[in-house]
């Protein structure tokens, strides 16, 4: 199952479910052992930190947490909608990933 999530570290997303609906942001990191995105201002959680040496004011910290890849659906740039993919093997021999709308070469 994890070979499914076919979304990449700085691709633009879009949430399709939970609390953060609708917003969209971009992938600051993949978790593949446990099938999560940390997805920029998405899913913020709110951390009580006691005051330590490195951090000298305690208090009540919000971070982004982690959010299942299913979740979440990648967005097009020409398209700029959320759009599914397909991978398709170019003439070299590389595999793209491609949008089924517009057919939009997303990879970089």
């Amino acid at each position: 199952m994890r070979d499914r999530c076919r979304i990449k570290k700085d691709d633009k997303v879009k949430v399709i479910a939970g609390k953060d609906r609708g917003k969209i942001g971009k992938v600051l990191k993949v978790i593949r052992k446990k099938d999560r995105l940390l997805v920029e201002n998405i899913n913020i959680v709110k951390r009580h930190a006691k005051p330590t040496a490195k951090q000298r004011q305690g208090g009540i910290l919000e971070i982004e947490a982690p959010i299942h890849w299913s979740n979440v659906v990648l967005m097009c740039n020409k398209c700029i909608s959320p759009v599914r993919i397909k991978m398709q093997q170019l003439d070299d021999g590389k595999k793209v990933r491609v949008c089924r709308k517009c057919g939009e070469i997303i990879d970089k």
